[in-house]
């Protein structure tokens, strides 16, 4: 990518967020653009960060044996009524519709209901079972109250997976399934998430955990035992029978040593049983030739909160400014490094170009800062801004075939010929 083609020109941050200042700067170089509360638009790099977060999403599914499919997110009112959650959805004023000369449709705040439509049609027999199928698309809820940016907007994308099975036996070898498929995505993303105990509230079940991060800008509350690494979500305390819950569900049986810290849902996965089934009649023919009840779990992790996570995780601080950027890691970098010359110099903007059209032929993500009647300072700080992990600057320093490679989260500076540093870059993918 040629950043003279992006319409980019210099950054300036003022009176960024203190609660969010990752966002702010993405807010305020035009990354990330508001459209109206809760309504976000994402330009090239933070959408290309998406992308690769959603890539290691479905091939880590995949790698678990999970189906991915797309449903619509414009649904018929029918089917919200037949699982008796419409009213409910309209009333508290989560759900957005619209009425038309064909009936009323409504923009889906979650998928059980189309999935078990789905699914319902092609799962007829105990043969066909177990299943999960899974999706990421966008989601509508209309919140009342936004907050941080994509962390709580009213659309937003969501990967949301639904397991079916014949018993409870089998629903629980699916649930611990995709559980270890979530662990090993927000690994290979480079979040540090712990799955807690939490409460299934209003989507009802046997068993739920939520994946929280560590984070002084999240929502939620948790008790956490440093040494078991088990947490668990404040609100299984509200419960009547919490102690006889944890213990049965999770063989907790003392909590004195648990304290409260702060942190950020991004994923939640649920034992739902037969509730849903039993709801919208999700049946199919068992080995007795009889109809039996789907049991299903359901599973979910917000794309866009992830991704709002990540770069307020991989914030960068200025000793004398604050925050001034990002260093992206390598699994979701878009673009690996950026080449920064001194483009009035012809022989180091050939250099520069030549090093840029070699990395592309080796399908490497760079970014070349071809804009003119720029200063290599601005240049470097727009740099940071974009979150590439490394640097390469071609100024007056630089001398022949020798390029400087800069780590940008480490500091740390290499000396490399042109063809050794195309096999960094290779092996860095």
């Amino acid at each position: 990518m040629k950043l003279s083609q992006t319409g980019m020109g210099t950054t300036k941050l003022n009176n960024i967020d203190e609660m969010y200042p990752g966002q702010s700067i993405l807010m305020q170089t035009g990354q990330l653009v508001q459209y109206g509360a809760g309504l976000f638009g994402y330009n090239t790099v933070i959408l290309l960060v998406r992308r690769k977060i959603e890539k290691i999403i479905t091939e880590t599914l995949n790698k678990y044996g999970c189906i991915e499919v797309l449903l619509p997110t414009l649904q018929p009112d029918t089917i919200w009524k037949n699982s008796g959650r419409y009213d409910q959805y309209v009333n508290d004023g989560t759900m957005l519709i619209t009425e038309s000369n064909k009936g009323t449709f409504c923009l889906a705040p979650t998928g059980e209901e189309a999935m078990l439509e789905f699914a319902r049609e092609k799962l007829k027999s105990y043969k066909n079972l177990p299943v999960t199928f899974y999706q990421i698309g966008e989601k509508y809820r209309n919140e009342i109250r936004t907050r941080g940016y994509l962390l709580r907007g009213k659309a937003f994308p969501m990967l949301d997976a639904y397991s079916f099975d014949t018993n409870e036996e089998m629903m629980e070898k699916s649930y611990e399934n995709v559980r270890k498929a979530f662990l090993e995505i927000f690994e290979k993303i480079g979040l540090k998430v712990i799955p807690i105990v939490a409460d299934n509230g209003a989507m009802g079940g046997k068993k739920s955990e939520e994946f929280m991060l560590i984070s002084n800008q999240g929502e939620d509350k948790i008790l956490y035992n440093e040494e078991t690494g088990i947490g668990l979500n404040t609100e299984i305390l509200e419960r009547e029978d919490y102690k006889t819950y944890l213990k049965e569900e999770y063989g907790i049986e003392d909590i004195s040593n648990y304290k409260e810290i702060r942190t950020m849902e991004l994923g939640h996965i649920f034992q739902l049983g037969t509730r849903y089934s039993e709801m919208m009649n999700g049946k199919y023919i068992n080995q007795e030739g009889k109809e039996a009840l789907y049991y299903m779990g359901c599973y979910g992790i917000g794309v866009s909160r992830t991704l709002a996570a990540l770069y307020e995780e991989c914030l960068i601080n200025d000793e004398k400014w604050g925050p001034c950027g990002f260093v992206l890691p390598n699994s979701v970098a878009p673009f690996k490094v950026q080449i920064i010359p001194k483009m009035e110099n012809e022989e180091k903007a050939k250099l520069a170009n030549n090093l840029y059209e070699k990395l592309q032929q080796e399908n490497i993500g760079v970014i070349l800062d071809d804009r003119e009647k720029i200063t290599m300072g601005a240049k470097i700080k727009d740099c940071k801004i974009l979150g590439t992990p490394y640097m390469i600057v071609i100024g007056d320093k630089q001398e022949g075939n020798i390029l400087e490679i800069e780590n940008i989260a480490t500091d740390e500076k290499e000396l490399l010929t042109i063809e050794k540093c195309i096999e960094k870059f290779k092996n860095i993918i």
